[in-house]
């Protein structure tokens, strides 16, 4: 068969092994990490789905090497503790018996141990060590590493490296970046010794070298250990690009695969996790230059999601190798589908944090558009029912299209019914923002799903009881969404008036001077867009803080780009009535005031369509209720509900 991404495709051998193409899982922690450490069974499967899904390699993280000086809630290896090894064990075998290499990410968050701990205030309790004695942003103070501890901490690295190959792992990699502890080693920000670990570049690298030296001794020649650094830290203080070079080069005659990210948890979440905001593969070009100067494969990382863009960073010469992590947690099988010319079927990830919020606030995953995330142990494969029956779903949004592609791999009768003209729901309205188009195209790779499914998918049809009772359906899943929150306030219906769902219809209506009324995520998102439009934007809110409906890890940087693109911000205002020259608000003392603005931008929220939900609910044996009809709330709620309802019939 002749392959659409063939370098994509191509097998690569890195030291002594063989990986069966060049799309690897890049490191991503587990959730069921036990009390002592262990992986747990829910987290042994999370892996394995990607190696199922057919990446080259799957990438373990993080195992912590020196919990006495690094007492973080991640996992250890050791052969005292009763699973440890049985654990990295069983988890290698699940990545492995699918053709993938199962990797091991070595760690020392140094200085930021307890940065994943849910509970913040145990970060306290910890012995926070690095390379130079100071004290941490949060107020933490910060040891110095004596050399006998580093010492100690270096054969710890090789010892955890050679259980992890007695286990089954095939690769190690390195953990030398995002401002963990060989980073801070690395980084003259982080690093004022005067010993032979500071100064000169020579010594600044010298930690690491005997990290790589020590993981060689236990592993031995030709088992590949990759190297993962950040090409430039990317903030003032830190190295740059060009030191990023040179760091690579004394470090390469001792690794089999360099592995090249950008920036710092620290100073740029964002930037070592690029958000919707940024061009996917930004961080790209750190390794292109990187390439240019050492003789080991490299690879890359950063927003990747789209095989063509992969394709080309590999054919280009840019990388050897392309890690995504997110981009499979929203879709597996992403690699499968390219390797068997399917890539219109891939799931595409929309960079919203869901994924990464949820670790942090709950210690569990879960992804906005794959409901199996986090939950693998239930079951991956959708299982056929034993007694196929008719099925109706009563609305074409990504609940609905997701209830209805389950339900026909189930091989029930499909059919789908949409009052308007198009599948897509509340996603059609993101196709006019540039940074949420992935939400858009979401909407038409379900609907290309559902047909391939075999959905019998009807547009312009309105459900009623009557509709309903005329199928004689045996399961009616309704996912009728919700509908815009218009107040009665007056001149909110006027002319100048665009409600934000019917932005991508009415864009021409939109004037140079815009006021976003609403300020939470739908308003805020609204006016990011028409300030990179260069249009003067005014967002007014309420309440006295800006998108409380946002993800843990999205708002801060959602944040931070209201205030990069110097949009008017009105906490505290409420809207009394809407005028030609913009809106009047009461400020919390009851003043009021004229924002001005020539458009409105109507962003107050959803409502549940329940009027339509009551009249339908009693019309078929099974009854769902899915998504926005029930609250108003995401896409992940309603693909998750709209998955569960299919297999509960």
């Amino acid at each position: 068969m002749q392959k659409k991404y063939p370098n994509l495709c191509k097998p690569i051998k890195i030291g002594n092994v063989n990986f069966r193409n060049r799309m690897f899982s890049a490191p991503m922690g587990g959730t069921d990490i036990t009390a002592d450490c262990t992986i747990g069974r829910a987290s042994t499967a999370f892996y394995e789905l990607r190696g199922k899904g057919g990446a080259g390699a799957v990438t373990v993280s993080e195992l912590v090497v020196h919990p006495e000086t690094e007492g973080s809630h991640m996992y250890h290896l050791d052969l005292h503790t009763v699973g440890a090894l049985s654990s990295f064990t069983y988890t290698a075998d699940a990545i492995r018996r699918h053709g993938a290499i199962a990797s091991v990410e070595l760690s020392h968050s140094g200085q930021y141990a307890g940065t994943y701990l849910t509970d913040k205030d145990k970060k306290s309790g910890l012995s926070q060590w690095g390379p130079s004695a100071g004290v941490r942003p949060d107020g933490l103070e910060v040891k110095e590493l004596t050399e006998e501890i580093i010492a100690d901490i270096v054969a710890a690295y090789g010892k955890c490296a050679g259980l992890a190959k007695r286990a089954g792992f095939e690769m190690i990699m390195i953990h030398c970046g995002h401002g963990w502890l060989i980073n801070q080693f690395l980084s003259p920000f982080f690093n004022s010794r005067t010993d032979k670990y500071g100064g000169s570049l020579e010594n600044r690298v010298r930690f690491a070298q005997e990290v790589v030296d020590s993981v060689r001794k236990e592993v031995g020649p030709g088992f590949p250990i990759e190297l993962r650094m950040s090409g430039s830290e990317l903030f003032e203080g830190g190295y740059d690009l060009a030191e990023g070079v040179e760091i690579a080069k004394l470090l390469e005659s001792r690794i089999d695969l360099l592995h090249v990210s950008a920036g710092t948890y620290q100073k740029g979440f964002s930037v070592t996790h690029p958000s919707m905001f940024v061009p996917h593969g930004c961080n790209v070009y750190l390794a292109a230059e990187i390439k240019k100067h050492v003789s080991v494969p490299v690879a890359t990382l950063g927003g990747l999601n789209d095989p063509a863009m992969m394709e080309e960073i590999i054919a280009s010469g840019k990388a050897d190798v392309v890690y995504m992590a997110r981009a499979l947690l929203a879709d597996p099988e992403l690699p499968r589908k390219v390797m068997s010319n399917r890539d219109e079927d891939i799931i595409k990830c929309l960079r919203c944090f869901t994924c990464m919020a949820e670790r942090a606030v709950t210690s569990t995953r879960r992804c906005t558009v794959n409901p199996l995330i986090g939950r693998e142990l239930d079951g991956v494969e959708v299982v056929p029912s034993s007694r196929p029956c008719k099925v109706l779903v009563a609305g074409g949004g990504p609940g609905g299209m997701k209830a209805a592609i389950t339900a026909a791999q189930r091989g029930h009768k499909v059919i789908l019914c949409e009052k308007s003209d198009q599948l897509g729901g509340i996603l059609k309205s993101e196709q006019a923002l540039s940074f949420k188009y992935e939400m858009y195209e979401l909407g038409v790779t379900l609907g290309k799903l559902a047909k391939d499914a075999g959905v019998e998918i009807r547009l312009n049809t309105t459900v009623t009881k009557e509709y309903v009772e005329k199928e004689n359906v045996d399961a009616l899943i309704i996912a009728v969404g919700s509908e815009p929150l218009v107040p009665p306030i007056p001149g909110l219906k006027g002319e100048n008036v665009v409600v934000v769902n019917n932005y991508y219809l009415e864009k021409d209506k939109v004037s140079n001077d815009v006021i976003v009324f609403g300020g939470g995520l739908a308003g805020c998102e609204a006016a990011i867009h028409l300030a990179k439009e260069c249009k003067n934007v005014h967002l007014v809110e309420m309440r006295t803080e800006l998108a409380p409906d946002a993800n843990i890890r999205h708002r801060p940087i959602l944040l931070t780009e209201i205030e990069n693109n110097n949009i008017q911000v009105h906490t505290g205002y409420k809207g009394l009535r809407i005028t030609d020259e913009g809106i009047v608000c009461a400020d919390e003392a009851g003043k009021e005031h004229l924002v001005p603005g020539t458009t409105v931008i109507c962003a107050l929220g959803q409502s549940a369509r329940r009027n339509v939900v009551e009249d339908l609910v009693d019309c078929a044996p099974y009854v769902a209720q899915i998504g926005d009809c029930v609250r108003a709330s995401t896409i992940t709620t309603a693909i998750y509900q709209g998955y569960h309802a299919a297999l509960d019939i």
